[in-house]
């Protein structure tokens, strides 16, 4: 698991290491800036001063992430040609819009002639980024240090002086200066429980220098031990001196690990007498379920065979009945036809009978021959009028003729005579 969730991080390192290499062939001066390209770790310029205005802005991962695949390519094919070139093997420098194939073609062919495997597809170096391209371009890479003469050295370690390690008077080992500051702070919360670690040391340095002085003078103690038990009972809480302990200090935690390892293990001593104490009844319950349950079916063999039978014939009795259902159903379904064709039939006949004995449609032929005869008078008299009217009108129009006629034919003596 640890492999497959670090593959995903093995092309940034390759890029990595293939930009180191890079650098040690001095790509920007002999690479980029006679192709008016950016270097892959450089950040872009501003106004006049940015000579490498070919190419947008790259960056150390800049074959291991998407960017733009065109832009990517040619790239990755200027890069190519040049280290072969630096290799030792002339190669010819790919243009925009030559053709991808071919110039992938000869870049494996090169790189199998330095003796390296390619053990992957040539499209998977048409996007111009991706595992296949940062392995193409860190193998040709080598090839070129190696022609370069280039050898990689030991790293030269500087040497660190060992700093002096104070000794410690308690079991959390902690530094003088550390615990005179803890127990100045204790001092500060309560002056009259705590004495100061100065004063204390001091006075433990001149009682040594008492004792080196005096050692040969103490050959015998002439102390009571009552005053000394009184004494030291009365200086007893001045004596006392406490280390506050930091909770993100790693050895409290082995201490809590440890407790609680031993709380672990106290406790599990307990539990597994219990544990073992219900796994062995569990067990006997177990035994005796399965004894039951071959005794009951032993007991049962006799009913479960007749139980058996009576399933097989209930299944062919529900398979006859299933039989005689479907011709049930066939004839219901040819009875529903048949009834609906006999309502039909029962429907146009009761209308034939019903227009046979009714006298509605007589009826009202004799009411429409009486209203056409009426109509025939009522036409007849306005025909008769009209005649009338007409024959007024001609005799009227006959008689105007005739008098405008006499008028104009008047005698000739008449009109002398005027």
């Amino acid at each position: 698991a640890s492999k497959m969730a670090g593959a995903a991080y093995h092309t940034f390192v390759l890029m990595e290491y293939l930009l180191d290499k890079l650098k040690l062939l001095s790509y920007e001066e002999e690479a980029l800036r006679r192709h008016n390209m950016r270097p892959l770790s450089r950040g872009p310029a501003s106004g006049a001063q940015n000579i490498y205005h070919f190419f947008p802005f790259l960056n150390r991962h800049y074959f291991a992430l998407p960017t733009n695949p065109g832009e990517q390519f040619f790239m990755f094919c200027t890069l190519a040609a040049w280290l072969i070139t630096k290799a030792g093997h002339p190669f010819e420098q790919p243009q925009e819009y030559d053709d991808p194939n071919a110039i992938i073609s000869n870049v494996l062919s090169e790189l199998r002639s330095f003796g390296k495997p390619v053990d992957f597809p040539p499209s998977k170096l048409k996007a111009g980024y991706g595992e296949q391209a940062c392995y193409v371009l860190d193998c040709l890479a080598e090839e070129a240090l190696k022609y370069t003469g280039f050898s990689w050295k030991r790293p030269a370690y500087p040497t660190e002086e060992l700093e002096e390690e104070e000794i410690t008077e308690d079991d959390a080992e902690l530094t003088l200066n550390k615990l005179e500051e803890d127990v100045v702070e204790e001092e500060s919360d309560n002056e009259e429980n705590f004495i100061d670690l100065n004063v204390l040391k001091a006075q433990t340095y001149r009682s040594d220098m008492n004792d080196s002085a005096k050692q040969e003078e103490i050959l015998q103690s002439t102390t009571d031990a009552a005053e000394w038990n009184l004494e030291v009972e009365r200086v007893l809480p001045q004596l006392k001196v406490t280390v506050r302990t930091d909770n993100k200090d790693w050895r409290i935690h082995v201490d809590q690990m440890h407790q609680h390892k031993d709380g672990i293990e106290s406790s599990l001593k307990e539990t597994r007498g219990y544990l073992d104490k219900l796994h062995n009844e569990i067990s006997r319950t177990l035994e005796k379920i399965n004894s039951r349950e071959k005794y009951i079916n032993n007991q049962l063999e006799h009913l479960v065979q007749e139980y058996r039978s009576a399933q097989a014939l209930l299944s062919e009795a529900q398979e006859k009945y299933q039989e005689g259902s479907g011709g049930v159903t066939e004839r219901i379904r040819v009875l529903s036809e048949i009834t609906e064709v006999l309502e039909r039939v029962k429907q146009e006949t009761e209308e034939k009978g019903s227009s046979m004995t009714d006298g509605a449609p007589l009826v009202k032929i004799k009411q429409a021959l009486t209203k056409l005869k009426q109509e025939t008078i009522q036409m007849d008299i306005q025909i008769g009028v009209m005649e009338h009217t007409l024959l007024q009108s001609k005799l009227k129009e006959k008689s105007n003729m005739t008098r405008d006629m006499h008028a104009t034919m008047i005698p000739e003596p008449t009109v002398g005579a005027y």
